[in-house]
């Protein structure tokens, strides 16, 4: 591994080929890639190995699995007592509707991605799930108009 990531240009390929189709089988992959089956096999082994690449998985279609509302969360929190803000953590990673939960540097504190079915079950979510949560000061609701970019 060359460079200061420690990737070269054919491990790059790869994750690039895999970031699109991880069920890619390694023929196929070795193909892309511009490489034999065996070698090909032993960078991906060694990529994953590395951490580089993390696990695989599938890609679900919200609006499929009822969950077509996507809303952008930011939340502030009032609590600066450890106790509090590791429940308040430990209780939204729990919820399933919250499917990305990231505490931030500066504000807002927390960043979540929801997914629900429609308003009223965001609405539900808000008023039954974070309403009331200790520690909770404010919750700022963001819809997506449109999205230009995502991998996954």
């Amino acid at each position: 591994m060359s460079n200061e990531a420690g990737l070269d240009a054919l491990d790059r390929d790869i994750l690039f080929q895999l970031r699109r189709d991880g069920r890619l089988t390694n023929v196929e992959l070795a193909r892309r890639v511009g490489l034999t089956p065996p070698p090909c096999l032993r960078r991906v082994k060694r990529l994953e190995e590395a951490g580089v690449i993390a696990g695989y998985r599938a890609v679900i279609d919200p609006e499929a699995v009822g969950r077509g509302l996507e809303v952008l969360v930011d939340v502030e929190v009032s609590a600066n007592d450890l106790r509090t803000i590791e429940a308040f953590e430990q209780t939204v990673a729990g919820y399933e509707e919250v499917v990305e939960l990231r505490r931030m540097f500066g504000r807002p504190d927390y960043f979540l991605r929801v997914q629900v079915a429609d308003h009223d079950a965001y609405d539900a979510f808000v008023v039954g799930r974070l309403t009331g949560l200790p520690g909770l000061l404010r919750v700022t609701s963001h819809l997506t108009m449109r999205k230009i970019k995502t991998e996954g």
